[in-house]
């Protein structure tokens, strides 16, 4: 049953290769930019992968001071970036908001990658004597939370899930639940990484869920399509402010829409691999949907996890059929990864942002690199090019290795679903 407290997003900040910012990033998406290239943070040449989603404009500077930020990881970097986008964005900075009563939840996978290849790779050069003093609360996956936290004084509940690809979207369903249950009147919470690393980025490769076309990378990620070889690796955050209804109205806050449920299981299958029943994605839509108060047929758009690996897609596609029935064809169904590849810990997080904004605006992103259907994906997929239509619920669908399921519902204030 739908909890009585209502939560509502009022801000939201993003870091990915098709746009830093909420602005630029929801004009890459709605345009179908594509932000995925040859690999360049390290010379990918021998790697049976070669390409990867780069965010190639990133100067911390912006948001960071150079003393910060040289005490931060990469990835610890672009939640504070993303953080402090989503709060200039909510206008809570110049709000006197209850510091106890705001809080932080901020994940991430692997945490610390650049700088764990690169201190292990110091010590044994020169010893350990020339290991970083910052060298472990730049590792740590709870860093981009606790620096947030610090950052905008921000004394609530505290935590940093590590969920794999679900991440992002376990982090704003914890925070969610935190302000339903009473515990918090405001939440910044979201996902981050950063593992464009040789050692990551090759035990992906090794793992051989990867995409290998690397002739082509803009066309590698290509979500449902029968050609799909596998996922392309990115990287970047997502962060958003999460408040209760009454404290966000109280200060007359923008609203771009309400975080009206969440869906949280486990597929106790496999480590890499979804369960080929789809049990734990159709427990965890129909969680999501119970949570929110929804129907499936007031649904009309899933910004689906999409990996563009054979069997994920399959199985979500079945899933979605058996939980929306007939109405499942009548569904806008997109990946974003077709154009910012799987951004990992982070992709939960920036997918439930594009979710909010289409709910918000109306727009569905597509899904590009779309081109061969396949009978095991027979849904709409938002094929090449942004569709209108009036949305009032949507659902943003997130999987993870070793069988975590995530699934967030989002819909308009006020709307009849």
């Amino acid at each position: 049953m739908p909890n009585e407290r209502k939560v509502v997003v009022t801000g939201m900040g993003v870091v990915a290769s098709v746009g830093t910012g909420l602005d630029e990033f929801w004009r890459g998406l709605v345009s179908g930019r594509n932000g995925i290239a040859r690999l360049t943070r390290f010379d990918p040449t021998g790697y049976p992968s070669t390409m990867a989603s780069e965010v190639r404009d990133f100067d911390p500077e912006r948001w960071i001071d150079r003393k910060s930020a040289g005490r931060m990881d990469r990835f610890t970097q672009f939640a504070v970036a993303a953080a402090d986008m989503a709060m200039a964005d909510s206008g809570l900075q110049g709000f006197p908001f209850v510091a106890p009563r705001a809080g932080v939840i901020i994940g991430s996978g692997i945490g610390g990658s650049e700088t764990i290849e690169g201190g292990h790779a110091r010590m044994d050069r020169r010893g350990p004597g020339s290991l970083d003093p910052f060298f472990v609360s730049k590792v740590l996956v709870n860093m981009a939370a606790c620096q947030v936290s610090i950052r905008f004084g921000l004394k609530g509940p505290l935590s940093a899930p590590s969920v794999a690809c679900s991440t992002g979207a376990n982090a704003i369903g914890d925070a969610l639940q935190t302000i339903q249950r009473g515990d918090a009147d405001v939440m910044l919470a979201g996902g981050s990484e950063a593992c464009l690393t040789p050692l990551s980025y090759g035990g992906f490769c090794a793992n051989r869920s990867m995409s290998r076309r690397n002739d082509d990378p803009e066309g590698a990620s290509r979500p449902f399509d029968k050609g799909r070889d596998g996922f392309v690796m990115g990287e970047g955050a997502g962060v958003i402010v999460l408040e209760s209804l009454d404290h966000a109205r109280g200060r007359g806050a923008r609203i771009y829409a309400e975080a009206a449920g969440y869906g949280n299981t486990a597929d106790a299958y496999h480590l890499t691999a979804p369960d080929p029943a789809g049990d734990g994605m159709i427990r965890v839509m129909r969680r999501a949907l119970d949570d929110a108060g929804l129907k499936p047929e007031g649904v009309g758009h899933i910004n689906a996890h999409g990996t563009s690996t054979v069997l994920n897609d399959s199985r979500e596609s079945a899933a979605i059929q058996a939980v929306f029935g007939p109405h499942a064809r009548r569904l806008k169904v997109s990946s974003i990864k077709s154009m910012i590849g799987h951004l990992m810990a982070a992709a939960g997080a920036v997918e439930f942002i594009a979710t909010v904004m289409s709910v918000s605006t109306g727009i569905v992103p597509p899904t590009i690199n779309y081109r061969e259907p396949d009978p095991e994906c027979p849904l709409d997929y938002v094929p090449g090019r942004a569709e209108h239509l009036d949305l009032k619920a949507a659902l943003s669908n997130s999987f993870g290795f070793g069988g975590g399921n995530a699934c967030l519902a989002v819909t308009k204030i006020g709307g009849e679903q």
